[in-house]
């Protein structure tokens, strides 16, 4: 029967290293891959270079059995010759120890060197594989920082959209209300300007139309005098006409009687009445306003003397 506690702290192991793998930056779990590729040709490196060492050393072992081997054989030869056979007995002894010696050295120095040999290749293959895990770690480290700048503009664009999607503010203004009040304004204005506009051109014509009736009554006055001035000369002619043919009456009534001499007040008024008539101004022409004012109101305001209704020419 399964063990509940040993099952429920598997669980919870394997709950925990998921949500640290989710939860955790995706830099340092980087820096701990190369930090454990690292270790692992460090580690191929040191057992490569403990292994050569190894051959180093069961070569200057193997040398040094080889030069007792030949010491031992020139002291059992020397023995030998000097005929002490016991002596030589005993260097032969161990030279047969050391030539077994020898031998075991050189089969462990040929096992060091293809160990030596295998190591070495391992770490070059080691050294490759590390390049490799850093250029890789590298480019998953670009990828990282591309992948946190892509979440913070979706961060970004998120909390745009957040403040985008709220409700504006009351208190601040908006920029179609801002835009509403000032074209309000400017209508305003211009129908301002427009009014002010009418009021000067109506003001205008009425100054226009107050100078042109002025200056009809001007004319008309003018018109007046002139012809009481005419008036007053068919009179005075009339008069004397008249005179003439009563001083001949009286000079045919009379006989050879004498005309009574003419009163002098009659005869000073009547040349003053003359002289009047003969300093009486001529119609003046129409100014060039009269005649633009004229010709703007279409009517005949200045008209000849010899062509006034009722006047005979």
């Amino acid at each position: 029967m399964p063990n509940p506690l040993s099952k429920g702290w598997k669980y919870l192991t394997a709950s925990l290293d998921r949500a640290i793998d989710e939860n955790a930056d995706p830099k340092v779990q980087l820096q701990q891959a190369a930090d454990e590729a690292k270790r692992q040709h460090k580690s191929i490196v040191d057992h490569a270079a403990a292994l050569l060492g190894d051959r180093r050393q069961w070569e200057l072992k193997l040398h040094r059995l080889q030069e007792q081997q030949q010491k031992l054989e020139q002291q059992a030869r020397a023995a030998i010759n000097a005929g002490d056979n016991e002596v030589a007995e005993a260097y032969a002894t161990q030279l047969v120890t050391v030539e077994q010696q020898l031998e075991d050295a050189k089969t462990m120095h040929g096992q060091a060197v293809s160990a030596a040999e295998k190591a070495q290749q391992m770490a070059k293959e080691s050294e490759l594989r590390l390049r490799d895990q850093m250029a890789q770690l590298d480019q998953l480290r670009a990828q990282a920082d591309q992948a946190a700048m892509q979440q913070a503009s979706v961060k970004a664009m998120g909390s745009m959209d957040e403040v985008l999607g709220r409700d504006p503010d009351a208190n601040v203004p908006t920029l179609d209300s801002v835009r509403e009040k000032i074209e309000r304004r400017y209508a305003t204005a211009l129908g301002a300007q427009e009014l002010a506009e009418s009021s000067s051109a109506t003001s205008r014509m009425e100054e226009i139309m107050s100078g042109a009736s002025d200056m009809r009554a001007s004319a008309r006055l003018e018109e007046i005098r002139a012809q009481l001035a005419t008036e007053t000369t068919g009179e005075l002619e009339a008069g004397k006409g008249e005179r003439v043919v009563d001083d001949a009456e009286i000079e045919e009534d009379g006989g050879g009687q004498e005309a009574p001499e003419p009163d002098e007040a009659e005869v000073s008024e009547e040349m003053e009445e003359v002289a009047d008539s003969e300093e009486a101004p001529e119609q003046p022409n129409p100014t060039p306003v009269y005649t633009e004012v004229k010709r703007d109101l279409g009517a005949d305001v200045h008209a000849p003397l010899d062509e006034k209704p009722g006047s005979e020419r």
